[in-house]
């Protein structure tokens, strides 16, 4: 098999998880699903479902929390609604896109499977778990529905696809840096510690990374601008400042691609 794929499972002061694995020669991408006090948050990739349906079968949980409707994220909540009866919750601006079937890139769908049509619930402010109460904390730019979760009782955050990386070096087509620092700044003024990165697992010192990481891209922010006002056109300062080729950006086709960064900069309205 071309596709290699593996996962591991962990625990860590009252949150249960699974990270699944898929690589690709050198390309490898992960995910996490969540267990915590009933919540199930996010559902890993259809293309491990294998990997993931132990730990959703056997999992005690009532409700599931999607932080976005990517097929990283949502590609078991169709087995889900077909085999639990609980609520799923995601982004009201997304939910009739999920109840349809996905449309995304062929090396996507490789990687990932092909995420299947489920119905969710629109996601509200706040909500209650067994034994806390949650805010839903809008945190758009990695995707224009993307949701983070703090859990009051304990303080943990569930940051979705909103850290990943203290230094991003590449992005979907479709993110917003300008946003992802607003973003950043919006979980900054919760009272939170550790946090829950679907990507990067547990964080324990949470709120210094998520600091690093919006210091990171306003560093940048600012380099791009200042390249910008030199009259110099987005390509090459891409070159400049991420010189690296991943191999992801020919993979992929481009739609993951440094240049995203800085046209996401240069195109920011809110900068005009």
């Amino acid at each position: 098999m071309l596709f290699k794929k593996q996962f591991q499972t962990g625990e860590q002061n009252g949150v249960s998880w699974l990270n699944g694995k898929v690589q690709f020669r050198s390309i490898s991408l992960n995910v996490y699903s969540y267990l915590v006090d009933g919540v199930l948050i996010d559902t890993g990739g259809a293309s491990l479902h294998k990997q993931f349906k132990a730990f959703i079968d056997e999992a005690d949980f009532d409700q599931v929390m999607l932080t976005h409707y990517h097929e990283d994220h949502t590609g078991n909540a169709a087995y889900i609604e077909q085999t639990r009866k609980v609520h799923i919750f995601l982004s009201g601006r997304t939910v009739d896109y999920c109840t349809k079937k996905a449309d995304y890139p062929l090396y996507r769908k490789l990687f990932w499977g092909k995420r299947k049509p489920f119905h969710a619930e629109a996601m509200p402010e706040t909500f209650k778990s067994r034994n806390a109460v949650w805010d839903v904390i809008d945190t758009p730019g990695h995707s224009f529905d993307h949701k983070a979760f703090l859990n009051r009782e304990t303080g943990h955050l569930f940051t979705g696809d909103l850290y990943v990386n203290p230094r991003t070096k590449l992005v979907l087509a479709e993110e917003d840096i300008p946003a992802i620092i607003s973003s950043l700044e919006r979980v900054l003024t919760y009272d939170f510690g550790s946090i829950y990165c679907s990507h990067a697992g547990y964080v324990k010192d949470g709120r210094k990374a998520i600091e690093r990481k919006r210091d990171y891209l306003v560093s940048v922010r600012q380099n791009v601008l200042a390249m910008r006002k030199e009259g110099k056109p987005a390509e090459e300062i891409r070159s400049q400042l991420f010189p690296k080729q991943y191999p992801i950006i020919k993979i992929s086709g481009g739609e993951w691609d440094s240049l995203h960064i800085v046209n996401s900069i240069i195109n920011d309205k809110g900068m005009e």
